[in-house]
């Protein structure tokens, strides 16, 4: 049984600070703008041993004309409706605004049990204005400072009596400790299809979708499983040049996602079909590669392309093209909005990831290299003979391998492309790139 508290409240009152304090880090972006926050934001916490999740949502607002107050309604509702206890977060410098009594409404229809969270105590004269709050209707009410802390070990001690799930962390058997679940992100430029992609694979609306670019600002996290295979799906924030990047909140996400590259097994580079492959695309492309992480490129919006015969054949030249020399990558054609070739998408990056993981015994690999290198030897270089003796996968998380030779200086970077794409003619490594080293003997 799982552990649920929501943060909930109108905008700017301070719940994704208060969420970063129970998560014990930065995964929600805290700005002075108000609506920064717009999708369902997970993190774990505990207390005094006992686990929960903690869901950051977005400020509640009633007919304030922004494109994204119903998207951003519907996040809450669905937040309230997961959580076990809610934290109806309000302002004490502030006090009782018509919002929050607006939204005092469904939490009384949730039938959940209710904290109020009174933020922003930030000295002991404004503890005297929290009496204000019981007209809301709600007996739990408590005074916190979410910048500094104080107050939250009194509102914490009292949540984790209404969660259903009282089993203490250090009761839980060594042998049954949380696996780490390999790490999916979704990546591209804005607008590309990513959070509807997440949508469509949960079957829940996970994250808000608008037909306008930027829309996702946090790197959202969500738990999937599939082909028996667990793992965590990461939707990101559209990555741009930075010469377009004018909001610092965008600055932020963009950050994020590419943290969330850094941090991922496998990404799945979406790609506009309209648009096609550009300079941005392979920007993201390069940053993966660097970062030695899997990738699947999807390319989506299919459906709008006008096609030809060998139409999906030339789009896919001009991308291994522009990719060159890294072009042993899965290229999927997909619609998220007609459901085409979406599954065979997430297939892909479920076998890229196992190719990640490939491990090849030294003798497997001595027993193919060494007769290869035997027959094609590295060119001389300067009257000078390199011989290569003994090779050897590395330890790490993703393949690289270590050639033991005389002479490594005298290795040229087409010898070392060749051995590389041996190795993936007989080792399965689509979609991952690999490092070969070659050292002294």
């Amino acid at each position: 049984m799982s552990n649920i508290v929501a943060i909930v409240g109108r905008p700017n009152v301070g719940k994704s600070t208060f969420f970063n304090r129970l998560a014990g880090g930065r995964d929600a972006i805290v700005d002075p703008t108000s609506g920064v926050t717009r999708d369902r934001h997970y993190g774990k916490s505990d207390w005094n041993g006992i686990e929960f999740s903690v869901i950051d949502t977005g400020g509640y607002v009633d007919n304030s004309g922004d494109l994204f107050e119903g998207e951003i309604k519907k996040q809450v509702l669905l937040a309230i409706d997961e959580a076990d206890v809610i934290l109806f977060m309000v302002d004490i410098k502030e006090g009782v605004t018509g919002m929050d009594e607006d939204l005092c409404v469904l939490l009384r229809r949730s039938k959940k049990p209710v904290f109020i969270v009174a933020n922003k105590v930030d000295n002991y004269k404004l503890l005297d204005d929290i009496h204000e709050f019981y007209r809301l209707g709600f007996d739990k009410l408590y005074g916190i400072s979410a910048m500094s802390g104080s107050g939250t070990g009194d509102l914490l001690d009292e949540i984790v009596k209404f969660l259903p799930d009282q089993t203490k962390v250090n009761e839980v058997n060594e042998e049954n400790e949380e696996i780490q679940l390999p790490k999916i992100a979704i990546v591209g430029r804005p607008n590309a299809g990513k959070s509807s992609l997440v949508n469509l694979l949960l079957g829940a609306e996970r994250t808000i979708v608008t037909p306008k670019p930027g829309t996702t600002r946090d790197a959202i996290h969500s738990h999937y499983k599939y082909f028996d295979l667990e793992f965590q799906l990461i939707d990101t924030a559209g990555i741009r040049k930075k010469s377009k990047v004018e909001e610092d909140i965008e600055f932020y996400s963009v950050m994020r996602a590419i943290r969330s590259i850094e941090s991922s097994d496998v990404c799945m580079l979406m790609v506009d079909a309209e648009r096609g492959f550009e300079a941005q695309d392979l920007n993201i492309f390069s940053l993966i590669e660097k970062n030695h992480k899997g990738v699947v490129i999807l390319v989506n919006k299919w459906d709008l392309v006008e096609k030809e015969t060998n139409t999906h054949k030339h789009f896919e030249e001009d991308i291994k093209q522009k990719l060159a020399p890294f072009t042993d990558v899965p290229i999927i054609f997909t619609s998220v909005l007609t459901k085409q070739r979406v599954f065979k998408a997430v297939e892909a990056a479920v076998e890229v990831f196992k190719n990640r993981s490939r491990k090849i015994s030294t003798s497997e690999l001595n027993d193919f290299l060494l007769p290869l290198i035997s027959s094609m030897p590295p060119p001389a270089w300067k009257g000078k003979f390199v011989r290569i003796k003994f090779s050897t996968q590395l330890p790490g998380r993703y393949p690289s391998f270590a050639l033991f030779c005389n002479l490594p200086q005298y290795i040229r970077e087409p010898y070392k492309r060749f051995l590389e794409n041996k190795l993936r003619e007989r080792f399965n490594f689509n979609g991952v790139p690999i490092e070969i080293y070659f050292r002294q003997k």
